[in-house]
């Protein structure tokens, strides 16, 4: 393998460096934006309220207005603050959140790495995240800092303990961590998704739908918790915390910390969609095939990969306005007492039923 990688030279490597992760963050970077934006609007829907109005037409020029202001604004740095530690969390936790989608098959032509253990590397690099907001919290001198990092850590580390379970459930039937294998798995047609028992037929088919069903529920639980989303967002209560273990930065490390928020609510939506929806497959077959157009079976493989992660994350945007906040004990309640037993018990009974 090392040997491979040096026949290439520099120029080589930053070329292919570029043209994996360009495209991926040109995606995140306008999404962001968007989502910002639909967040606002569908918040003041709920509301009863118009949400943005004045910047462009109908407001929707109003988050390029936001990131252009953080991005002017003076990058300011407590005169305690560890500044190394604080100055590198931000691009930490982009990192982490940036770097699951690597392994994550945005169509059968765009595939960021065909990685056996695909599975494996996505909840393995998302760790990153949790090291950065500590570090965040830690350099920031900040009690309400430290306070808002220590509580993400304990919750996503402990949410991850039903998301391991409920993956595994998932490659005990798939038998692979490829997530492209995984996805190709569930081609067709709809009734072949893992949210309907994939591709298993008869009566073991039948057993699996409410258990296959569960495990998503489970999944999708624990995947809010991960992303500190509403009613799991007690890292960074505005009521009180202040903002959390974000509160002292400004500026545009403060920006980067939004962008990886929402490149995660995305993350999270795109692997559940992966998991359980298959992925960038189609629920009816694709035009391409129908009018001998192979061309355009990516594109449609693309445009339906990407309608189901917007849906998933305008359920967590829906989620945000209509739920109250947990408290910290209710949060680990609800994943020691109740999430991680009912997952192990899904876990066993699925393994059960694929030895039928």
């Amino acid at each position: 393998m090392y040997d491979i990688i040096l026949d290439f030279t520099g120029n080589e490597i930053l070329s292919m460096f570029i043209s994996a992760a360009l495209p991926l963050f040109m995606f995140i970077l306008p999404f962001a934006l968007v989502a910002v934006l639909a967040e606002r609007k569908v918040s003041a829907f709920m509301q009863d309220r118009l949400g943005p109005t004045r910047v462009g037409p109908k407001g929707l020029l109003q988050t390029v207005a936001d990131i252009l202001k953080l991005f002017q604004k003076e990058d300011i740095v407590a005169s305690n603050a560890d500044k190394k530690l604080f100055n590198l969390a931000p691009i930490l936790v982009f990192a982490g959140s940036f770097a699951v989608f690597a392994a994550i098959p945005f169509s059968g032509a765009y595939i960021g790495t065909f990685a056996d253990v695909g599975i494996f590397f996505v909840v393995a690099i998302s760790s990153l995240v949790v090291a950065g907001i500590l570090m965040a919290g830690w350099a920031s001198n900040n009690k309400y800092s430290l306070l808002g990092a220590v509580r993400s850590a304990a919750q996503i580390i402990s949410y991850e303990i039903p998301t391991a379970l409920v993956i595994l459930s998932l490659v005990m039937l798939a038998g692979t961590l490829n997530l492209y294998e995984l996805t190709e798995m569930q081609t067709e047609y709809f009734w072949n998704w893992y949210i309907f028992g994939g591709p298993a037929t008869g009566i073991q088919k039948i057993l699996l739908i409410p258990f296959m069903i569960v495990g998503f529920i489970i999944l999708y639980i624990s995947t809010l918790a991960e992303v500190n989303r509403t009613p799991f967002d007690i890292p960074e209560a505005e009521s009180e915390l202040v903002a959390g273990y974000h509160t002292e930065y400004s500026g545009m490390k403060f920006a980067i910390f939004f962008l990886a928020e929402y490149a995660n609510m995305f993350a999270v939506s795109a692997i559940v969609a992966t998991l359980f929806f298959g992925g960038f497959q189609s629920p009816f077959g694709y035009l391409g095939d129908l009018f001998g157009v192979e061309w355009l079976i990516p594109i449609e493989q693309f445009g339906w990969f990407t309608v189901k992660g917007l849906f998933f994350v305008f359920v967590q945007m829906w989620l945000r306005w209509t739920l109250p906040r947990l408290r910290v004990d209710q949060l680990m309640t609800m994943c020691w007492k109740y999430m991680i037993p009912y997952a192990f018990v899904n876990l066993i009974i699925i393994g059960i039923i694929s030895l039928i």
